[in-house]
């Protein structure tokens, strides 16, 4: 017992020492003070997890208070909530003030050292100085990205036989449905997995053995996770904590940890097109950090965030797209499409939409788009003129025209494509080759799948992202997509051909 009250002495006194140690780098660093509840948690953290505590120093949240963001030039600002509880205005962002926030819904809240926190921060939390960019989010495809992806029944069943255990047993394989972590690991890596708290269970730290909520389904980062607050998404999969970094969202390398070949070649796109060559070659001199983000002066060439979401202003200020983080909402059309391109959807939620099929599909399978559920053509326009107003700063609008014409033409001709190895597959199903009440788990299947999947969205991306010619042609491009259809065709004759010697 002696020890033990030895030890806690010892322990008291490295936390005094840490504290009084950051209130004077505080003191010496910063402008902004620091709440007594985020000064507890520097204190012990700054001594066992010091890269985390480190993170947050070089953060905009350790630099500044809500009061002080509130009270910017709207053009400025990045905190969006225009009434913030009073306590939450004099003090700069720390733990406590993430932590801590509607710790009554969160099912992963616990008593820590005297206080009541949790350990997921989600975009409801988050919601607290940045209402409008929440919402926005709240209504965007990323953020039901997990919901789409499990409770749509034909996507999550593509899921399942893609990622699910195979045993040969008695000439068959047998397919089993993925585990958790099987789809932990891959798909939901990026979709979101569902946290939950199952239990709590005893945990050994530097400091002794806690008790700690027990995290289902944790960690993950994917978009459109399923919090223990019941809310969906996650900043931080953009804004990698703990420095919450705007430059971090802003490049590429970010957007490029899920936009990824084979299937969403975004960022491979990117990087061999002229705008990623430009970002190469001269972005170490740009500015990632300056809202408004100004054409021309603070970049020279777009990234992801330019196009998609970010607030661009001209050199002179003049705005030429508002900020969102409904990250489709300029987007016109659909270049990822279940086996065609279509026009954007109406909702963030996709699963609601029914084809003339019955199915879960925007389109069916002779690509009848599912009109009701989709944007039309003037909303199209709409977003479309944003986008080249984007384009517009650094090029003429017969470059911009031409541009998007190829695309026009690319899109249509790849759906051809699609439909030609779609019909295939109708007269392979007609013909019994293959069972479809599964139409991903067979051979001649899977490769309609990458003829839509891989092929056709490598085209796409390649030819709406201004060109990465490798990926029109043979990286995943046209050479694949003629030789797999010529492999279908062939297919599908030599099954006839046993079929009539039968």
């Amino acid at each position: 017992m002696k020890k033990f009250n030895l030890y806690l002495i010892l322990l008291l006194l490295t936390f005094i020492t840490n504290l009084y140690a950051s209130e004077e780098k505080e003191k010496k660093e910063y402008d902004f003070p620091l709440s007594p509840a985020t000064k507890t948690c520097i204190g012990c953290h700054i001594n066992f997890t010091p890269g985390i505590v480190k993170d947050w120093f070089e953060s905009r949240h350790s630099r500044t208070t809500p009061g002080a963001a509130i009270n910017r030039p709207d053009i400025e600002k990045r905190m969006s909530s225009l009434q913030v509880n009073p306590e939450l205005l004099s003090y700069a962002v720390g733990c406590y003030e993430c932590h801590s926030l509607n710790s009554e819904k969160h099912k992963d809240t616990f008593n820590h050292m005297g206080r009541n926190i949790h350990i997921v921060v989600t975009p409801e939390d988050c919601k607290t100085c940045h209402v409008v960019e929440a919402v926005q989010f709240s209504v965007s495809k990323k953020s039901y990205a997990h919901k789409i992806l499990m409770d749509n029944p034909v996507y999550s069943l593509l899921v399942n036989t893609l990622t699910g255990l195979k045993k040969f047993d008695q000439d068959k394989l047998i397919s089993e449905k993925a585990t958790g972590s099987t789809l932990h690991e891959t798909c939901l890596g990026c979709h979101g997995t569902v946290i939950d708290v199952v239990a709590t269970k005893n945990i050994s730290t530097k400091i002794g053995v806690m008790n700690v909520p027990d995290l289902k389904n944790w960690p993950n980062q994917g978009i459109g996770r399923i919090n223990p607050d019941g809310s969906r998404g996650t900043c931080s999969a953009c804004h990698a904590r703990h420095s919450f970094s705007i430059e971090v969202a802003r490049k590429p390398y970010t957007c490029g940890q899920c936009h990824h070949e084979p299937d969403v070649p975004a960022w491979n796109v990117y990087e061999e097109s002229k705008h990623g060559n430009l970002y190469s070659s001269l972005g170490k001199n740009w500015n990632f950090t300056n809202v408004p983000w100004r054409i021309g002066k603070d970049i020279k060439a777009p990234t992801c965030a330019t196009c998609h979401n970010s607030l661009i202003v001209s050199p002179e200020g003049e705005i030429i797209s508002e900020r969102t983080h409904d990250f489709g909402s300029r987007l016109w059309v659909r270049l990822f499409g279940l086996i065609y391109s279509h026009p954007q959807p109406k909702y963030g939620d996709t699963t609601i939409i029914r084809n003339k099929d019955g199915l879960p599909m925007p389109v069916t399978f002779s690509n009848e788009p599912a009109s009701e559920y989709l944007i039309d053509r003037e909303e199209q326009r709409k977003r479309q003129n944003i986008i080249s107003s984007v384009c517009n700063s650094c090029h003429s609008s017969q470059w911009i025209a031409g541009h998007f014409n190829k695309l026009d033409n690319t899109i249509n001709e790849t759906n051809t494509m699609s439909m030609t190895a779609t019909s295939i597959m109708l007269d392979v199903w007609k013909n019994k080759f293959a069972d479809n009440s599964n139409p991903f788990d067979e051979a001649i299947e899977q490769k309609w799948i990458k003829q839509w999947l891989f092929y056709s969205n490598s085209i796409r991306y390649s030819s709406a992202m201004t060109g990465a010619p490798d990926y029109t042609s043979f990286k995943n491009g046209w050479w694949y997509l003629t030789e797999n259809l010529q492999n279908m065709k062939d297919w599908l004759d030599f099954k006839k051909e046993i079929s009539l010697k039968k």
